[in-house]
């Protein structure tokens, strides 16, 4: 492999990720053919078969997934010195590549405002995806850094707590069991909304409910934070969210939180970094900031989504 060359191995990625050559001819403005070249001499050089098609489906072979460990790695290493010398040039400020949960859109550009007021010039950027994504990302090296609420077990990395993440259950205002605090026993039974699997949402609820012996009447699969506060609302049945992600319609009467014994349940929001990473003197000052500030920009975020009331004026009486 010592005659591999850095543009084979940005092939091998792109065709890997897209797991079509069509589509990676498209990404890196080359032709198929040319495409089809650097796989088929990238795999004379490792001797082995790196992709196989299945009907009209392309997978990898398993020397395949191991090469693209290591293609990734590799690459990651590079766009590492890219950022590293340009900033030593001065071309730019070295923002971090900051990658967020969904639960955490909500406030992650409230983070990322305030950081970046202090930071003139500096490039931020977010990407928002599911627990899944963002940890694939992390190990791909296409983040610097991740907000999420629960790190990776599978993975080495160094995790850092910032802000206090309360969850809730939550039902549409209607509900038989608001008014009242209830133990957790009362939810037997009900129709709980809940994310994919994987979610730390999801997870953490489930956790809750197996300690208890909740049993569910039946369970509903939904792919995102907006839908099911819409199905609650809606009278679907409940769900079990982070406190973060329903302030506006909790303030204005679409939701109701369910007082139930020994919620909140608390966990934390942590910064995570994939160990070995070096960030950028301001991608560390990113991880500080977060630690000193974060509990209240999350706070202030969450106000924020709850509309101000008007005062009625005298035109109004």
């Amino acid at each position: 492999m010592r005659r591999t060359t850095l543009r084979q191995l940005q092939v091998f990625d792109a065709v890997a990720r897209h797991m079509s050559f069509s589509h990676a001819s498209r990404e890196l403005h080359l032709t198929q053919p040319a495409v089809s070249l650097q796989i088929k001499q990238l795999e004379g050089l490792t001797n082995l078969p790196l992709f196989e098609q299945v009907g009209r489906k392309l997978f990898l072979t398993d020397a395949g997934e191991t090469l693209l460990g290591h293609t990734r790695a590799i690459l990651g290493a590079v766009a590492d010195a890219e950022e590293a010398m340009a900033a030593l040039r001065g071309q730019r400020a070295g923002g971090p590549r900051v990658g967020v949960v969904s639960t955490a859109k909500y406030f992650a550009p409230h983070l990322l405002s305030a950081f970046g007021a202090g930071f003139p010039g500096v490039d931020l950027s977010l990407a928002v995806a599911n627990r899944g994504q963002i940890i694939a990302d992390l190990a791909e090296n296409r983040i610097d850094l991740a907000l999420m609420g629960r790190p990776p077990e599978d993975m080495k990395v160094d995790a850092s707590a910032f802000a206090p993440h309360p969850h809730v259950f939550i039902a549409p205002p209607t509900h038989k069991l608001l008014g009242r605090k209830v133990p957790i026993e009362d939810l037997n039974g009900e129709t709980f909304l809940v994310r994919e699997q994987g979610s730390g949402t999801r997870l953490l609820m489930e956790r809750l409910m197996g300690e208890h012996g909740i049993t569910a009447g039946r369970i509903m699969e939904m792919a995102s934070n907006e839908t099911i506060k819409q199905a609650v609302m809606a009278g679907m049945g409940i769900s079990f969210l982070s406190r973060h992600t329903i302030g506006l319609e909790v303030s204005v009467g679409r939701l109701a939180i369910l007082e139930v014994k020994d919620t909140p349940v608390r966990r934390d929001w942590f910064v995570v970094v994939r160990q070995g990473k070096k960030l950028l003197p301001v991608g560390e000052a990113f991880v500080t900031f977060l630690r000193d500030h974060g509990a209240r920009l999350i706070e202030e975020a969450t106000r924020a989504q709850a509309p101000r009331r008007r005062r009625a004026s005298s035109d109004n009486l």
